[in-house]
């Protein structure tokens, strides 16, 4: 197949934790012809969406992992996958992005499909589910997010679109700097905030599930460094192994047909303690801890889906 992924610069990519690489490196063992752009080289022109696009191959080897060939400008409908991979702000030239894509055409297979990336940001697909996830509001009301506080006492507070652990804070009951916070997420952008109750079970880890085609394939603890409430890797979280319980299962067997459904081939769910908390449909992570520990190819199986998919495509 003929496979582009859109991403951010693939040369800056730490090849031993990025998930692009490994399901772009899998993809090349199978014969699959390699392309990249950038969401920048994304244009509409008179009817075709086209990009500036260059063949890649790969070499696990850092710091010389990537050979470019020369820049082509191509209609993105002559692709047999594109790959929807460019991390977030899922801000609005994300969602312009995805739009862009929604016009290439059936033929092509966009992956996860671009309409319900748009309509499933992380942290508000889970509202859809209230019996899974923490006591949770979501406003931009300061009376609101007060109100909520003296309720649970010790919350956490964040941006709604941000993504790795960045601008996450944990409010205990004495603390007195919510309206400060208030203020300056306010200034900053018109997005309401996110506030959960603290779920203490995160000094034990946030279990990130991947699911492939809505079925989860395995797991990995992600375990706060010492003085850290937050878990993601970006700020110093540590993976560890881990296994599916049987609450996870509920979880997945909840959540998996409609991401099915809506086209999420590749998903990564957070899970702390009993509690569902995102899920990551824009860009996740997660592929190569896991394959590490768990010693099944992960990549594999999203390109038996994605293949699948295709072929399902061609009939038509």
């Amino acid at each position: 197949m003929k496979i582009a992924f859109q991403m951010d610069p693939i040369e800056d990519v730490d090849i031993n934790a990025d998930s692009t690489f490994r399901l772009a490196e899998e993809a090349q063992n199978r014969g699959h012809d390699l392309y990249v752009y950038t969401p920048n080289d994304l244009t509409f022109n008179r009817g075709k969406i086209i990009a500036k696009v260059r063949s890649i191959s790969l070499k696990r080897k850092i710091g010389d992992h990537v050979n470019f060939g020369a820049v082509e400008l191509l209609a993105l409908s002559e692709f047999d996958v594109i790959w929807l991979r460019q991390d977030p702000p899922f801000d609005m030239g994300y969602i312009t992005n995805t739009h862009l894509l929604d016009l290439i055409g059936q033929k092509t297979l966009i992956v996860n499909n671009p309409f319900w990336v748009r309509n499933l940001p992380e942290k508000l697909l889970v509202l859809e589910f209230p019996d899974l996830i923490p006591e949770t509001v979501i406003s931009r009301d300061l009376e609101e997010i007060k109100r909520f506080k003296n309720e649970f006492k010790d919350i956490i507070i964040k941006p709604l679109y941000g993504n790795g652990g960045a601008g996450i804070f944990r409010l205990r009951e004495d603390d007195k700097n919510l309206t400060s916070l208030h203020e300056l997420f306010s200034n900053m952008s018109s997005e309401p905030l996110i506030a959960q109750a603290f779920l203490p079970d995160v000094k034990k880890g946030d279990k990130r599930i991947i699911l492939v085609d809505g079925e989860p394939v395995g797991a990995i603890n992600r375990v706060p460094k010492a003085g850290e409430t937050r878990s993601n890797m970006h700020v110093g979280g540590k993976a560890e192994p881990a296994k599916l319980s049987q609450r996870d299962r509920e979880i997945c067997r909840s959540i998996g047909p409609i991401l099915k459904n809506r086209g999420q081939v590749f998903v990564g769910i957070d899970v702390i303690g009993d509690y569902l908390t995102e899920i990551n449909v824009t860009s996740p992570t997660g592929i190569q801890e896991l394959e590490r520990f768990d010693k099944v190819n992960i990549a594999e199986m999203i390109w038996h889906a994605v293949e699948k998919k295709v072929g399902s495509l061609s009939l038509f």
